[in-house]
């Protein structure tokens, strides 16, 4: 059966100004989470907008590149602090608030992935659950969250090689996880995770943090 692709029919039924938002980076064992909120025009919407899960990293690139000249963009991050201090679900939806409060214009509604809403939200919110793959703005909104998050992990893995944060992007792979053990905890680990927490808690390679 064929892979049914993401509409507008969930903007057009909420009516007005429709934000959608999406996260990147609740898994991963290091880095922030990154949340976006994409107010399409449905006169100039980018061709093959997709999940950003459906697409290749290129495609994803030349997406985010034309969602960004054609549609209102806001991005917005919780840090590994924040995740640590509130937890991972707590983060990504202040993430999620904060990407909404960015945009220049108050939208009408926030039309959000998942079925948690985020609380204090400047407009009315909507859950949708896998709705980057329902819906244009959530889809465009899980692409731009996506490769800002990626161009950040790719960044941090220059200054801390050997963890393969350019190709796994934090995610616990065996690759991460065997640099875990050998080198240590950076400061951009989340301590709240199980695989990191329980590596502090053996006392391994921690002399990583005292060098940044």
């Amino acid at each position: 059966m064929p892979r049914s692709q993401p509409e507008l029919t969930h903007e057009i039924a909420l009516g007005g100004r429709v934000a959608g938002v999406d996260e990147a980076g609740r898994g991963p064992l290091a880095g922030p989470v990154a949340a976006a909120a994409v107010v399409l025009d449905p006169a100039r919407l980018p061709p093959g907008l997709n999940d950003s899960k459906a697409l290749t990293a290129r495609r994803r690139a030349a997406l985010f590149d034309l969602i960004h000249e054609t549609a209102e963009v806001s991005l917005a991050w919780a840090s590994v602090e924040e995740i640590d201090r509130l937890n991972i679900r707590a983060a990504s939806l202040l993430a999620m608030r904060r990407a909404v409060e960015g945009l220049a214009r108050v939208p009408d509604a926030a039309l959000i992935d998942g079925n948690a809403c985020p609380e204090g939200l400047p407009c009315r919110g909507v859950t949708l659950v896998k709705g980057d793959a329902l819906s244009l703005s959530v889809a465009a909104a899980s692409i731009v969250a996506k490769v800002a998050r990626d161009r950040v992990m790719a960044e941090l893995a220059r200054a801390f090689p050997g963890y393969g944060w350019e190709v796994n992007q934090g995610y616990p792979t065996a690759e991460h996880r065997a640099a875990l053990q050998d080198m240590g905890v950076t400061p951009h680990h989340r301590r709240s995770f199980r695989p990191v927490h329980n590596i502090l808690l053996s006392g391994a390679a921690q002399h990583i943090d005292s060098k940044k």
